[in-house]
This record gives structure tokens, C-alpha cells and sequence, in this order.
């Protein structure tokens, strides 16, 4: 799992254009608060090795730390959630 969170704080950091590792902390937590919600709350079965889940993730981590938590979900984020949603989601 550490592996995994390693590789996505990597691509969020280059996302966002941040080269040092000031915000690896906060970064982090809202990687794993997005990979929890994913998980728990939406009982979506995520698959590392996926690209359109861990490009998701990204994304989702991106939105929440750009906005701080606030604001409504962009179109786009909301219809690849529901995407994953039918695709990968639990009963």
C-alpha cells in the first residue's frame, strides 16, 4: 500500500508542478482520504496497476487539494467517479 501511495504522491506532485517535499504530508493524507472513500464509502475495488484508477485518484487528490476540500466536484471528475462506480463498485 505504501508503494502504491509513493507513486501516486509522485504523480500528484508533478500534476500540481511541485518539485520539493514540503507538502508530502499533507499531499499524503489527501491520498489516502480519497483512496478510503473510494474504498469504503463508494465500495469501489481499486486495482494499483489500473491506469484509469490511479489517474482518477490523481485527479480527485489534485481537485481536493486545490480547492481545499470545498466547491462542487467538476463535471469531469463526477462522471469518471460514476463510471467507476458501475464498473468496479460492490454491492
Amino acid at each position: 500500500m505504501t508503494e502504491n501511495i509513493d507513486k501516486i504522491l509522485s504523480l500528484v506532485k508533478a500534476t500540481l508542478g511541485y518539485k520539493s517535499s514540503v507538502r508530502d504530508e499533507l499531499l499524503k493524507a489527501i491520498v489516502k482520504s480519497v483512496i478510503d472513500e473510494l474504498e469504503i464509502q463508494k465500495r469501489i475495488t481499486l486495482k494499483y496497476d489500473n491506469a484509469e484508477h490511479l489517474m482518477f485518484i490523481v485527479d480527485y487528490a489534485c481537485f481536493r487539494y486545490e480547492n481545499k476540500g470545498a466547491g462542487t466536484l467538476p463535471r469531469n471528475l463526477e462522471y469518471r467517479l460514476r463510471n467507476l462506480i458501475v464498473k468496479f463498485g460492490g454491492v
